[in-house]
């Protein structure tokens, strides 16, 4: 607790916080009772300091029995333009001095002021790097989660649009924001999401990572049930159909609960162009990821195991060009996989200076000179570049299609078409398995919803959509279906 006498206070702060070298305190007097101004260095503004503070605290006048009643006169008849808190616990004050408050101690009273003047370096509102679109919105969330909620209120104006602070790692204090509207959420999914973040075994949570395992049914899965997200749009987007957004101060990515697994080949700009212009769109990116999964392993199991697929042409070229191979194709698709991720890791940890040198050496050196030199075929070159370009249309599943690549070549190596066909099924019954909080990720087609199949093969006009806005809950398990 706060101690009546200035110097203990400040003495038990020092003793707590190490005495940092970035703890600034600045000793006043005001109406002949001493005060002591704490600030972080960085983490306010001096400008603000000076203005909202010091200057209206030098204007107070009279005589104050003690501190607390300075305290209660500079609550009820002193106008700040910053927001005010007051705070009698020691480890509340030690936790807003270092959020970016500026602590008003005052000698004869057992709570202290903290003023919100947080004045610290952040960056800029910029377009999202990694969710480009054509028509959306070219600015994107930022690391304060302050700045990510007033994005999102600028576009949910409506007073049903709830924000509730919660903090997260025993160490960091990371503050954590929970986002939706009153109206279209079970509310025991809101109390489940509560119960699981105040409970989280974290010292501290440096991005969206560190949390989502936590929220997610299994942190084993090969496909996320909980999306992430750095538009405000697409973010505001889920809110209306009922989902929960969780922001988290210090990352620009915000979580968004539930996501479903036909999610992840739509965007933003669906929603912006003609119906059957957006439709093809979607079934393009439906035949990328099976293109980008299974063309590797299927091209292996056909010039392995079922070489009479193939018409007389394709044999002779493969059976010619394999002839000169030194290794076996299924070793030449590993390797050139394996090497396909090595550059691509390599051109994404490098600075960007000698970024693209490294893609301009890995693809001759995975291109011409493996193929003159007889180390690699020309078809499974071809193969596992088409195989890794149709991936690049649906990036939610990168990581996924990089562990699932090779599992593919290994069984169609070993068993075949029959080998794919048995993983394929495993796989689909794993995505048809996974829900978030009663949730399904494979709905509405696991469990079959008819209703809303038409947003999942096609893109239906607004006139049709807006007669019918999909919520969320119509896809969640009953509690009979989940017994």
């Amino acid at each position: 607790m706060v101690s009546g006498d200035l110097n203990i206070t400040l003495n038990a702060i020092s003793a707590q916080t190490g005495n940092p070298a970035d703890l600034v305190t600045l000793r006043l007097t005001v109406c002949g009772i001493s005060c002591a101004l704490l600030t972080c260095e960085g983490m306010v503004s001096a400008a603000q300091t000076a203005e909202q503070i010091l200057e209206p605290l030098r204007q107070i006048t009279g005589s104050f029995s003690g501190g607390t009643a300075l305290i209660r006169h500079i609550r009820q008849n002193v106008p700040f333009a910053c927001d005010i808190q007051e705070a009698s616990r020691l480890s509340d004050v030690i936790r807003l001095l270092f959020s970016g408050f500026a602590i008003l101690a005052v000698d004869g009273a057992g709570q202290v002021l903290c003023f919100g003047i947080q004045g610290y370096a952040v960056r800029g509102i910029s377009e999202p790097s990694g969710e480009l679109n054509i028509y959306g919105a070219k600015e994107g969330f930022t690391e304060p989660v302050r700045t990510n909620i007033s994005l999102i209120r600028r576009r949910m104006r409506s007073p049903l649009m709830r924000f509730e602070m919660h903090r997260a790692g025993t160490v960091s204090q990371t503050e954590l924001c929970i986002c939706w509207l009153d109206d279209r959420i079970p509310p025991d999914l809101l109390d489940e999401i509560r119960r699981k973040l105040d409970s989280l075994p974290l010292e501290t949570v440096l991005s969206s990572g560190y949390v989502r395992p936590f929220l997610e049914q299994s942190d084993t899965a090969l496909v996320h049930s909980i999306g992430t997200t750095e538009r405000p749009d697409v973010f505001c987007a889920k809110i209306l159909e009922g989902r929960v957004g969780i922001l988290i101060d210090g990352t620009p990515f915000a979580l968004v609960i539930p996501q479903l697994f036909c999610e992840t080949f739509q965007t933003l700009d669906d929603y912006n162009y003609p119906p059957a212009y957006a439709t093809l769109l979607r079934w393009l990116k439906y035949a990328a990821a099976l293109i980008s999964l299974l063309l590797p392993g299927a091209y292996l199991a056909v010039a392995l195991h079922h070489p009479e697929l193939l018409n007389e042409t394709l044999l002779r070229l493969l059976t010619d060009s394999e002839q000169q191979g030194a290794f076996s194709i299924a070793a030449e698709m590993l390797g050139i996989l394996f090497m396909y991720e090595t550059v691509r890791e390599a051109g994404l940890r490098l600075p960007k200076a000698v970024g693209g040198a490294v893609s301009l050496i890995g693809g001759l050196l995975i291109g011409d000179a493996a193929v003159q030199s007889g180390l690699v075929s020309t078809p499974v070159l071809t193969v596992t570049a088409l195989s890794v370009t149709a991936g690049f249309i649906i990036p939610a599943h990168h990581p996924a299609l990089t562990v699932l690549r090779p599992a593919f070549v290994l069984i169609a190596a070993v068993a075949g078409i029959p080998g794919i066909a048995l993983l394929l099924m495993l796989l689909i019954s794993h995505i048809c398995g996974l829900e978030v909080m009663g949730y399904p990720s494979a709905a509405p087609v696991s469990p079959l919803i008819p209703a809303h199949l038409r947003e999942i093969f096609g893109r239906i006009g607004f006139t049709r959509l807006s007669q019918g806005n999909f919520r969320v809950s119509e896809v969640r398990r009953k509690p009979e279906q989940e017994g």
